[in-house]
């Protein structure tokens, strides 16, 4: 089995509901692993929308990087999620940030997901899973990504 670190995010309508159903369908995928608390973020993108949740979990699974996607992509539209606007509100979203060491680069698919380190909403909820991970191209630690990230946005903790 693969560790894959993935990023739920969401926006709309029952914000813990929604984060709820998607790591029990994730279950139905593979063994989740770990789970990090919840941060609300300001929208990254396009801006003109409610605040998201966001959660990192890492998942065991025997998928490949790319059946995990097509399996991915079928929860998140078990869960509502209509393609609307790029980078819009969503009900769930499910990003692969990383799927152990490997390296991904197709049309398609690419992991480690290409805009991790500007991204501290991702960031600060993936180190807290997996401190340990290094990015399989530059090595650096999510700890060290984090660092470098210039991303303004505030990330806090749900319970804060």
């Amino acid at each position: 089995m693969q560790s894959a670190f993935l990023l739920l995010g969401t926006n709309l309508g029952d914000r813990s509901f929604h984060l709820r159903q998607g790591r029990e369908k994730l279950r139905h995928i593979g063994e989740l692993k770990a789970a990090s608390g919840v941060y609300v973020t300001a929208p990254w993108g396009f801006t003109d929308q409610p605040e998201f949740w966001n959660q990192a979990v890492e998942l065991l699974t025997n998928l490949s990087p790319e059946d995990l996607l097509g399996a991915i992509k079928k929860i998140e539209e078990e869960c509502g999620r209509s393609e609307q606007v790029r980078w819009g509100p969503r009900e769930l979203d499910i990003d692969i940030l990383a799927y152990g060491d490997c390296v991904v680069d197709t049309d398609t698919l690419k992991i480690p997901h290409p805009r991790l380190g500007e991204r501290r909403f991702a960031l600060i909820p993936f180190n807290e899973i997996a401190n340990s991970w290094r990015h399989p191209l530059t090595g650096k630690s999510t700890s060290d990504l984090l660092i470098e990230c210039s991303d303004p946005l505030s990330v806090t903790p749900l319970n804060s």
